[in-house]
């Protein structure tokens, strides 16, 4: 009878054990927690339709038929996919663990493409070859550097690509034929990390490379593609910093066009001509930066997207008479990702906006045609109800104009409501209305206003402003976050008591900044791969990208910059830090090393201040696969809930 009832008792605990573990959500394997309460189950089956957006991505046309090769994600990794047709079957090609980044298919042949793919977030890229008939992938680079993806040639014979793998700090340039993998071959030493092969010139002798110093100062170089033998073409003027972004040959090899802001504010379309060495400008009559372009096949029609007010437009001009074309109408969002068929008859481009994920379109130059490639499912969501943005404009401290974009939730949600602050990264990064994905829900069903500022050193809004953040300046950015809050506070339909600020990488610096600086001002935050201290930081992020931070936020070798920016770091103003701080961070991260969480969440911890921390040993730079995702954002939604709306 004892037996029985130690039995009875046992099944009766057993499934009581068992229903409690049901009622919570278990972390993946790779997933580390540090004061993060268990995340109820009914938590991820609110937001389960939230999670399950998904995008696309146009990587590359199909040399000779009207196919092409895009990215998406249906398992937990984005993958590459074959599309034979608008609206056609998303076929899935690889099938990795990890994210597979971009492809480009052989400019003249279909037997093969290149890929591109890294482990764990670390970013150390490797190219490989996928072989169309067999599936068989070769892998192309050392399997231990950080590469490129590089440019073809336009017969295809050579890439030219980037790479670490000499010292892990420079980035040199090679070539090599991706049919034999053993032509790989060192092109030419370089010394930093800012080297960009642009294009190669139509008899294929020469390569267009770009040396990136900052995002306000770039030089055009030429690369002889036998001996390496390289030539300057934009001249370094003393005292003055110009910025060169895309360059492509035009189609007789005798010019160049090229984004610049040269003599002007903001970034525009130019050519310029090898023999005379004459700069014309295509786009004066453009007041907005020209964020990329592409020239047609036969050089006759160039395509380009502006960034007009932080939307981005596409325009088609004649090459020959310099005349903008019509376009036909586009859902107003983002347009990006610009690729010609190679017949020329077909511009391929990604178009996002606040209703849609980024999708595929193409549009034929002959009868304008839209088509939509690719249709990303969005989760069973009736999108065309999100809100469009709103754009906003608030005095700062020295009486700049400062703007953002807000979102506001369905008018039955009734009251003053609470506030998110989405901080973008870069810092030269720009807030620009485009989907909202997993963060609609928060507005959509929790009734949280969303805002989404562009404070100084945002780019888009002309090189002057952009600089206004730089190295002794740094300070300021914050003082526009501040007096975003003061804004909020004094606006009837939302509550300047309830504000949350967020934000990944500089973004996640700039959250750290806020509820160290202004702790009085928010209710609690959310960093996500972000910099505690900016010294510690430049001494840690990986050395192919160190100096080029350093233009930014200022070299921690001078002593007085150090000690500025020793004063101003959130590390050493935790006791300004009384509110709650969730963290969350990928372990492999190149960019901010996970020792700036790290060193953050113990501080507090011995402070005995609320902070929740979230480590991911598969991630690197943010998480990019889906089950790390869902747990964030369900933790997330636990932390605003316990946090902000109470």
């Amino acid at each position: 009878m004892n037996r029985v009832r130690y039995m009875v008792a046992t099944i009766v605990l057993f499934c009581a054990v068992g229903f409690a573990q049901e009622q919570v959500v278990t972390p993946g394997p790779n997933l580390v927690l540090d004061g993060i309460p268990p995340i109820p189950q009914e938590i991820a089956d609110a937001v389960a339709r939230y999670t399950e957006f998904r995008s696309a991505g146009l990587q590359s046309w199909h040399p000779t038929e009207r196919k092409m090769l895009i990215t998406t994600r249906f398992g937990d990794a984005t993958q590459i996919h074959h599309v034979a047709m608008p609206g056609g079957a998303r076929t899935q090609l690889t099938f990795f663990r990890e994210r597979v980044g971009g492809a480009s298919f052989h400019p003249k042949s279909p037997s093969y493409f290149v890929f591109s793919k890294d482990v764990g977030g670390g970013e150390w890229f490797q190219n490989y070859r996928y072989d169309m008939e067999t599936g068989v992938i070769t892998l192309l680079t050392d399997g231990k550097s950080r590469n490129s993806l590089g440019t073809w040639s336009r017969d295809g014979n050579f890439m030219v690509y980037t790479s670490t793998r000499r010292n892990g700090k420079d980035v040199d340039l090679y070539v090599i034929n991706p049919a034999e993998p053993s032509s790989d071959r060192l092109l030419a030493e370089n010394t930093g990390g800012g080297w960009f092969p642009a294009d190669c010139s139509p008899d294929g002798k020469t390569i267009a490379v770009i040396e990136y110093i900052s995002i306000n100062e770039s030089y055009v170089w030429f690369f002889d593609s036998k001996t390496g033998a390289r030539t300057l073409i934009t001249p370094k003027e003393p005292g003055v910093q110009i910025s060169y972004g895309s360059v492509e040959f035009s189609r007789d090899g005798k010019g160049l066009y090229m984004t610049t802001d040269k003599d002007s504010e903001f970034r525009r379309l130019a050519y310029y001509d090898l023999a005379s060495k004459n700069l014309t400008f295509l786009t004066s009559h453009i007041s907005w930066d020209v964020d990329n372009f592409e020239l047609s096949p036969d050089g006759k029609t160039i395509a380009f997207v502006v960034n007009e007010d932080g939307i981005g437009k596409l325009h088609l001009m004649d090459a020959v008479s310099r005349k903008e074309l019509n376009v036909p109408a586009l859902p107003t969002g983002l347009v990006s990702g610009l690729e010609w068929h190679p017949s020329g008859k077909e511009l391929g481009f990604n178009l996002t906006s606040t209703q849609s994920a980024t999708d595929v379109y193409s549009l034929t130059l002959s009868t304008g045609k839209v088509e939509r490639w690719t249709f990303s499912e969005t989760g069973g969501l009736n999108t065309s109800r999100f809100p469009d943005a709103e754009l906003i404009k608030w005095k700062s401290f020295d009486d700049r104009m400062i703007s953002g974009f807000l979102y506001r939730p369905p008018s039955t949600f009734t009251g003053k409501r609470p506030v998110i602050v989405i901080i973008h990264g870069g810092p030269e990064g720009q807030a620009r209305p485009g989907f909202l994905g997993r963060n609609a829900y928060f507005l959509n069903e929790m009734g949280i206003a969303l805002i989404m500022p562009n404070i100084r050193g945002s780019s888009g809004f002309g090189k002057t402003f952009l600089k206004l953040d730089n190295g002794f300046k740094r300070e300021d950015s914050y003082k526009d976050l501040a007096a975003l809050l003061d804004w909020i506070k004094q606006q009837p339909d939302l509550d300047g008591d309830r504000i949350m600020v967020t934000g990944g990488s500089y973004g996640g610096h700039a959250t750290l900044a806020v509820a160290t600086h202004y702790s009085d001002k928010i209710r609690c935050a959310v960093d996500v791969v972000g910099m505690s201290n900016l010294v510690t930081f430049l001494e840690r992020t990986e050395s192919y990208r160190r100096d080029l931070r350093r233009v930014e936020y200022g070299d921690e070798r001078d002593p007085a910059m150090r000690k500025y920016l020793e004063s101003i770091a959130p590390m050493n103003r935790l006791d300004k830090l009384t509110k709650p701080l969730f963290v969350i961070q990928g372990k492999n991260d190149p960019r901010v090393p996970a020792f700036e969480s790290e060193q953050i969440v113990a501080a507090l911890k011995k402070r005995n201040t609320p902070v929740w921390y979230l480590l991911a040993n598969d991630e690197g730079h943010g998480f990019s696969k889906k089950p790390n995702q869902d747990f964030q954002f369900y933790a997330t939604i636990m932390f605003v809930r316990e946090y902000l709306i109470k």
